[in-house]
C-alpha cells in the first residue's frame, strides 16, 4: 500500500494548510470553541470565509471569543450556541435550534482526568458522556 504524502509537517501553520482555500458559503460547528485549540480552529475557519458556530458551555465566554474572531477576521458570520455535551437535554436543544445544512463539524470539546468520579444527569460517567456520547448523540 502506498503511503499518503502531504506537504505539511509538524511545523506547518494553519495559514499554510488553508492557503488557497475558500469556505465561503460553508457552515461549521466547533465544539469547545471558547478556549485553546477551539478558538484557533474557529478563527482559521472564519478567516477563510466559513460561517462558524462556537458550541460552548458558557455563553458569556463564547460571545467574547466570537466578537474577537469577528473583529480579527472581518467575518460577521461567527455565532455562539450553548452546548454542554455531558447533558443530553443540552445536545437536543442545540440540535433543535440548528437550521439548514452543516458542512464541517470539529469535535474539539472534551474533558480528561477528572479528579473524582462524576456522573451526568442521565447517570453516565462524565468523561465518557462528554468525549463520546455527546458528540454522537
Amino acid at each position: 500500500m502506498e503511503r499518503i504524502k502531504t506537504p505539511f509537517g509538524f511545523s506547518s501553520t494553519v495559514d499554510e494548510v488553508l492557503q488557497g482555500i475558500d469556505l465561503t458559503g460553508k457552515r461549521a460547528i466547533v465544539t469547545g470553541g471558547s478556549s485553546g485549540i477551539g478558538i484557533e480552529t474557529a478563527r482559521a475557519l472564519a478567516g477563510v470565509g466559513a460561517e462558524v458556530t462556537l458550541a460552548v458551555r458558557r455563553l458569556d465566554a463564547g460571545e467574547r471569543v466570537a466578537a474577537n474572531i469577528r473583529a480579527s477576521t472581518g467575518n460577521p458570520n461567527v455565532r455562539v450556541g450553548q452546548l454542554d455535551l455531558s447533558k443530553m437535554a443540552s445536545v437536543k436543544a442545540f440540535l433543535a435550534d440548528w437550521q439548514n445544512s452543516l458542512h464541517i463539524l470539529v469535535n474539539n470539546a472534551g474533558v480528561m482526568a477528572l479528579p473524582e468520579l462524576e456522573r451526568t444527569p442521565e447517570g453516565w460517567e462524565m468523561q465518557f458522556a462528554t468525549n463520546f456520547l455527546g458528540h454522537f448523540a
